[in-house]
């Protein structure tokens, strides 16, 4: 039975999506943590 590889094109976008959703995710704690301790000022 042959086993089914993802194309390079798939493995590419799938990297993208995960060190972008790690990227937002950390931004997201960022301004968490700012807003909690007051330092965070309306842009």
């Amino acid at each position: 039975m042959k086993t089914y590889q993802k194309p390079a094109t798939s493995k590419l976008v799938a990297r993208f999506d995960k060190e972008l959703m790690n990227i937002l995710m950390n931004d997201l704690k960022t301004i968490k943590a700012l807003k909690n301790t007051g330092r965070l000022t309306a842009a």
